[in-house]
């Protein structure tokens, strides 16, 4: 506390990403990262980038980036929206298109920046519980007041997902707002709701290049939504920072984008991965909810969560315990690398030999 902090900065109660620790011989499987170096094309576009041009300022529009979003998702390019990672684009959506006199409708078990940008930007919101499988039921989010509804699709922490139809049939029966669907995991399993932007001017859907295209440290999100929704955002964007978007990240950007020969090979490798892992959990007593994402929840009977985590800290082995009350009996494990697993595989085997 400060006595020079604004009277809301008192009030914050911050989102804490997973522990970003610099040790060396460390398996990070905290904070779902592609265990595998990003697509050459990206690199040699990053390298190529870092010219005498750094000397100007980038282009504001990020235009040849969103003309390779548009061309990807099958739309056009005022319907694409770029940001300093999908978590600046979510913040802007919070700011420019979620109303003050209802509250802000997501789930109980979801991404922990939702209530932030909520107390941030002074908005309510109400918890919308998952049932007791941990999935989403649209029809909770139907008949309630809402200044707008928030699904993260795969939902973060579990990593199960809805089918397009039923985003389709919320975002009908919701016109009465804007509904954002936050696809960040989408590549790796489920359908994504990008193709339904041009049919439903209330639909907002927000990717990331952090997690299937292994550029978390390059730090670009975009946005597909009606023009006037992309309007929106831009409204706020240019009332906060101009330049979000460095010369070098929109250079690399477009490379990973085009580069779909070398998306479609990586997650056909974490769904490998994904599906081994489960099933060697599953050997060791593990319960593991069916993901389709680039992580796994996993809970196992005889340990608690709490003691798993700490163990495996001990061991070397980064995971992360979700505290959520409703899932604070389950750590969430990113999937890695086969050499990784095997790392977390013979570190549990030790815990259960002594447990």
């Amino acid at each position: 506390m400060n006595r020079y902090w604004s009277p809301l900065v008192h009030k914050l109660d911050p989102y804490i990403p997973g522990e970003q620790s610099q040790e060396a011989d460390l398996v990070k499987l905290n904070t779902n990262e592609l265990p595998f170096p990003p697509s050459p094309a990206a690199r040699d576009a990053l390298r190529a980038a870092c010219d005498d041009d750094l000397r100007l300022y980038p282009d504001p529009t990020a235009a040849a980036l969103r003309k390779s979003i548009a061309r990807l998702c099958g739309c056009e390019l005022d319907n694409v929206f770029v940001g300093n990672g999908s978590d600046e684009v979510l913040g802007h959506a919070f700011r420019a298109l979620m109303q003050e006199d209802r509250p802000i409708l997501f789930a109980d078990v979801t991404y922990g920046f939702y209530p932030v940008y909520c107390h941030l930007f002074g908005l309510t919101y109400q918890h919308i519980p998952l049932t007791d499988h941990f999935t989403i039921n649209i029809d909770d989010y139907l008949e309630r007041p809402a200044g707008g509804i928030v699904i993260a699709n795969p939902n973060a922490n579990t990593g199960l997902a809805l089918p397009r139809r039923e985003i389709e049939r919320l975002v009908r029966a919701r016109r009465d707002c804007v509904v954002l669907i936050d696809e960040a995991y989408v590549d790796f399993g489920a359908e994504s709701a990008a193709r339904l932007v041009s049919d439903h001017p209330n639909l907002i859907v927000v990717q990331t290049l952090s997690k299937s295209r292994g550029l978390a440290g390059l730090r670009v999100g975009f946005a597909l939504a009606h023009p006037k929704l992309v309007e929106g955002l831009t409204r706020v964007k240019d009332s906060f920072n101009s330049y979000p978007l460095s010369r070098i990240a929109q250079s690399g950007a477009i490379a990973a984008i085009e580069d779909t020969v070398w998306l479609e090979e990586t997650v056909h490798r974490i769904k490998q991965l994904r599906e081994d892992l489960t099933h060697a959990l599953e050997a060791r007593g593990f319960t593991i909810l069916p993901s389709q994402a680039n992580f796994i929840a996993a809970r196992h009977t005889n340990i608690r969560a709490d003691e798993l985590t700490r163990h495996l800290r001990k061991e070397n082995i980064l995971v992360r315990h979700m505290e959520t009350q409703r899932i604070a009996d389950w750590v969430r494990i990113t999937i890695g690398s086969e050499a990784q697993h095997q790392r977390l595989l013979t570190a549990l085997d030790r815990l259960l030999q002594t447990g």
